[in-house]
Parts: C-alpha cells; structure tokens; sequence
C-alpha cells in the first residue's frame, strides 16, 4: 500500500496522468485483441449457418433421393402389416400382398432365473440366487472373482463376477464384428443372444470355451445348468399378386415394383394346428405426387437466399473506423445504453469483404447462373442484378416439369447415380465445405459441428495470433507496473526532501526569530 506524504503534492494525480500516455499502446493492444476475438465470434456465428446450409438442409434433406420423388404409395386393406415408401422407379403396378410368415433371427435363449432378477444385479449375485434388493453378505471375494466365459461366432469373451448384467450385454453388443444382439427379460429372467441378420442368412454360434462350472449361459438358467433353446431362423414367406417370392426374403424390409415395403406383421390367421384359416392382404396403388417434391425445392430456394443473402450482409456491412473496442476508463463513464450503442457500431464490418465468404457468395451465383437456362426450364428463374443472385421459383411451371419429366428435374438439382457431385446440390455442398474448411483455418471453428459455443482451435491463425497478442501484454503489463511503481519512488524521494528542506527552513526560521 503506497502513503502519500504531507507536502502537498497529489502524488497519485500525477502518477496516473503520466501513466495515461504511457498506457496508450496497452489500449491499442488490448483494442486489436478484442477485435480480432469479436471477428472470431462472427465467424463462428456464421459457421454454424454454413454448417445448417451444408450438413441439414443439402446432405440431409435436399440430396435425398425421397426429396424430389413424385411418386407416393398408397396402402388400403390391412394396412397395419406394412409401411410403404415409393420410389423413383415405381412402375405404378398394383400389388395385393399377403404375409403368412415374417423373416426371424437364429438364436439362443435360456430356460431363465424367473421373476425377481434384474440386469443391474452382478453375475454373482444371479449365479447364487440372490433376488434384486436382498442381502449380498454372503459373497465373497471367490465369487466376484470367479470368471464366466462364452464364445460367440468363434470370438471368446471372459467376464467376472464383479460385472452386471447390463454392462454384460452393453460389450458383447458394442462388438459389432459379431453382429448379434444380447438381451435379458426382467419378467422371466432369460438371456438371450440374437443374429442381427434376420432369415437363414444370419450366423450365430454360441457355446462354452471350456468345460466345467463357467459357463455365462448357465448364470441364467433354474438350475446349475441352465436349459438354452435353440431357436431357428425364418424367412419370409410373402405373395404379390398371388405369387410366393422366390427365393423368400431373409429381411422383413423388401423392394419390389420400386416400392419398398416394411413388413410388420403377418396377415394371414392360423388354428391351433398352424394351418392358415384366413388372410386379410393389404393393396398397394401408386399415385403422383408432385406437391412433395414443390415442398423441397421452395424450401431449398428460401435456404438458398437466406444463407447468399447472409454473406453478401456480411461482406457488404459497414465499418466503423472511429468506434473501436472501449477501454476500461472509457467504459466506467459511459452508460448500459451508450455501451452498447458503442459495441454495435464497433462490431460492425467485421467481416467486411473477407475473401472467404466473398468468392463463396460469388461461387454460388456462378453455380446457379451456369445452369440458369437449364433451371428456367423447371421454374428457377434468377432476380435482378441489384438482388445479388437472389433466385425464384415458378411453382406452377415446376409441377409441370416434374410430372412431365422428373427425372430430368432429379439430374438437374440432384444428380445421376453416383454422379452427384456436378449436381446443383452437389456443387453447392461442395463449396460450402471448402469455405468452412478454410473457416476453420483461419477462425479455428469446425466444420463437423455447428455449435456456437464450441471451443476455437489454438493452432489457427487467429488462434496463434491472439497467443501472440496475450504474450505481448502480459510483457507490457509489466513493464507498465515496473514504471509505475518507479515513479512512485520518484515522487516519495522528491516529496521526502522537500519535507526535510521544509523542517530544516522552519528550524532556522526559529534560530533566527530567537
């Protein structure tokens, strides 16, 4: 703590106007930090439209071969059985279809622990019949430790007492190279291990590596040993048209005649013997529907205008040369009000003819323009040149064209095939992940994520830069309280003499006045 003296000079008064010039090139330091955090913010900001643009409205919706089908299936009859989806292709043949049996996986059950078990309890408390909520007191440490072994498509897998029996199911599950499906019934208390793959197509080989009491099987069963069922894999058994398929479907998920049909239960009744009695079939009708696809296009024209409209804001949006980033002093004089009037205006341009967003915003006209006489022909039509490649849609000539010739439309906006990098989508999806790539380069943003709150990079540019200015003022902080602390001195020896010439004037003023 620093004590001014009594000769009456304002010590601290004057440090800090000295101080203030001094501070100056701090401000600035602290001014272009500020700035070029803020630039980075608007990045940010902006790469999460980008990432939307890119990832949820072309990849997600708009590239989706569903997004422009005009054809839309129409189910009557059972229509509980079966959830349909038309094609591109559908050829519009009606199909009456019957299921008399669903595609089922192979699999291994056992005979069960019964109710009273649950998937949070231990192997070691199932293998010695301790029921969910009672006492484990009677275990010991043998028994957390003792292993239970199984292998299952030829891989061995070694488990202790210790584990439960959820987080059991969670590591032979997450093994995807096995490609089966572990479960446990609470009501029953049986463990079951299922083919992913439905029909006689599906592997499943389960069995005990090594004899004796080790077996994970036989935690679950009434005895020591539990009782596993083998339980047969089915395919389907399905007529269109009154016609078996052949060979019969080894997946409950079917594409015939371009629609492809989710069948979800049988239709057909069966008596105590299993012989059919009944079967309510359901029909198939293929019907155009070209609003679905007119949905698609004027959302994506929208989408599109937002995010050109976004750029060209950005890059065309004023600055502000006079209003920088506010210094701690000046913010202490100012207002709430009058701060954020500031900030507004400092934080505008930003992003002001940034190379990145301007060759994106010029790319995507150019894309749209290179096709524009092939889109006028499908009701895209382009603005006036003061809109900034601004486009429209004429709805009624678009419905024309995509029940006159969809597929044409489909090339144009979509693609051919594997070929859909050339398509408008395509194209479009392509220049937006360079300009995020680019982005993230610079910014230190992501182009996985749009997330406005995610963490920036520190290997960016921007990123090394702010390191950079961080060092700098750490080094000119110091600097700065060195001075300040120097001149402290400066003025307390200043101040301690003149004290000492005022006492020794005032001893002699006394001599002499005796």
């Amino acid at each position: 703590m620093r004590i001014n003296g009594f000769s009456g000079m304002d010590i601290d008064s004057m440090v800090k106007e000295l101080m203030t010039a001094k501070r100056a090139p701090l401000d600035k330091l602290n001014q272009k930090k500020t700035l070029l955090e803020w630039q980075r913010d608007s990045y940010r900001e902006l790469n999460s439209k980008m990432y939307e643009f890119r990832n949820t409205k072309l990849q997600q919706t708009y590239r989706q071969s569903a997004a422009l089908n005009t054809q839309k299936a129409v189910v009557t009859g059972n229509s509980d059985a079966v959830k349909a989806e038309a094609g591109a292709t559908a050829n519009g043949i009606k199909m009456e279809v019957s299921i008399e049996q669903l595609a089922t996986a192979k699999a291994q059950e056992t005979d069960g622990k019964g109710q009273g078990y649950s998937s949070r309890q231990s192997l070691a408390e199932l293998a010695n019949g301790i029921k969910f909520g009672q006492p484990t007191t009677s275990l010991g440490t043998s028994d957390y430790s003792k292993e239970y072994k199984i292998k299952i498509n030829d891989v061995e897998m070694t488990f202790t007492g210790q584990d439960t029996v959820s987080s059991i199911i969670a590591k032979i599950n997450s093994k995807t190279d096995l490609n089966v499906k572990a479960s446990f019934d609470d009501l029953t208390g049986k463990f079951t291990i299922a083919s992913k793959d439905l029909g006689s197509t599906g592997k499943l080989d389960v069995e005990a590596p090594d004899a004796g009491n080790n077996s994970l099987m036989d935690v679950f069963g009434q005895g020591s040993t539990a009782v596993v069922t083998d339980i047969a894999a089915k395919d389907a058994i399905v007529l269109i048209n009154g016609k078996k398929l052949d060979p019969p479907p080894t997946s409950n998920i079917i594409t015939y005649n371009g629609v492809q049909m989710n069948l979800l239960a049988e239709t057909v009744t069966r008596d105590s013997n299993g012989i059919i009695t009944s079967d309510k079939p359901f029909t198939i009708n293929i019907q155009s529907d070209p609003d679905k696809a007119l949905e698609t296009v004027k959302a994506f024209i929208a989408d599109y205008n937002t995010m050109l409209d976004l750029l060209n804001t950005k890059v065309g949006e004023e600055k502000y040369r006079s209003f920088q980033p506010l210094t701690s002093e000046q913010r202490s004089a100012m207002t709430e009000s009058d701060i954020k009037l500031w900030e507004e205006k400092a934080k505008s341009g930003l992003l002001k003819n940034d190379d990145i967003l301007s060759n994106l915003a010029s790319t995507m006209r150019i894309i749209m323009g290179e096709k524009m006489g092939e889109l006028s022909n499908i009701g895209i039509t382009g603005g006036k040149y003061y809109e900034n490649g601004k486009i429209y849609l004429d709805e009624e000539k678009f419905k024309k064209a995509i029940i006159g010739n969809p597929q044409q439309v489909s090339d144009i906006l979509q693609g051919t095939g594997t070929n859909t990098d050339s398509s408008i989508f395509g194209k479009l999806y392509k220049e937006m992940d360079t300009a995020m790539t680019k982005v993230a380069e610079r910014a230190g943003t992501t182009k996985y994520s749009g997330d406005v709150n995610s963490i920036y990079k520190e290997e960016s540019v921007m990123g090394k830069t702010l390191k950079g200015y961080n060092t700098q003022i750490t080094a000119l902080e110091k600097r700065l309280s060195d001075l300040e602390n120097r001149y402290y001195k400066q003025f307390t020896a200043m101040e301690t003499a003149m004290n000492k010439y005022q006492s020794q004037s005032s001893s002699l003023s006394s001599f002499f006045a005796s």
